[in-house]
């Protein structure tokens, strides 16, 4: 499945995020593996301060394996469905771990990034926090 995230920034977490997606420590031990750099990557933050990314992840509870990972840098304040779940052919089960391949969120991330600024790029500025 594929999720639309919204999340904060947490106060004084700027630098250690930074630092661990330098490093690639930034979700290690995860079975979601590189997806966390991926996420970061694309993520998009707002006037308002919000981030927002699309996410793949196949636990039965959204996010479930990768929560405990972002709420080290982020205040999670939504986590919902990117696209019809009942076309999804992981869920349906025609195609598992189809997600990983699939462009279905294909025109929503494209669009998403073109809208606020790049969140990373924004992260790589702070010298001090």
């Amino acid at each position: 499945m594929r999720y639309l995230v919204q999340a904060r920034l947490k106060e004084h977490r700027a630098l250690a995020l930074r630092d661990a997606i330098a490093d690639r420590s930034l979700g290690r031990g995860s079975v979601a593996g590189d997806e966390y750099l991926r996420n970061m990557a694309a993520a998009r933050q707002f006037d308002d301060g919000n981030v927002l990314w699309v996410e793949v992840c196949y636990c039965p509870t959204p996010l479930e394996e990768e929560i405990p990972y972002w709420e080290e840098y982020f205040e999670l304040e939504q986590i919902k469905d990117a696209h019809n779940s009942e076309e999804c052919r992981d869920k349906n089960s025609t195609d598992p771990w189809a997600c990983s391949n699939c462009d279905c969120t294909r025109q929503l991330e494209e669009r998403l990034s073109t809208l606020g600024i790049s969140f990373r790029s924004l992260l790589d500025t702070h010298t001090k926090e």
